[in-house]
């Protein structure tokens, strides 16, 4: 049985987690405004962006097993995709 201390831990890291994940969308957004990314280079790096998250995912989650990454790097490449979106929509040229 974890200890309450623990539980808190985990719960902190996994809420400071998804909160910082969550601010995805508006980052983009204000990187594409500045003329760093654009949509073609989202689209273009699609890959290596998904990697990235379950990477993240994989060092974020408190257990080793498949689930639990797949619950943190789903929203995580929903997000991506979101911020594309975002991008093209609140950035004209």
């Amino acid at each position: 049985m974890p200890a309450v201390s623990e539980y808190f831990s985990l719960a902190l890291r996994l809420l400071i987690a998804f909160g910082v994940f969550f601010e995805l969308p508006v980052f983009l957004v204000f990187l594409a405004k500045m003329g760093l990314i654009d949509t073609g280079f989202l689209r273009k790096n699609r890959r290596y962006a998904i990697l990235l998250a379950f990477l993240v995912a994989a060092v974020v989650t408190p257990t080793p097993d498949v689930v639990n990454q797949l619950l943190m790097a789903g929203p995580l490449i929903i997000l991506y995709e979101v911020s594309i979106l975002a991008v093209a929509f609140f950035v004209k040229k």
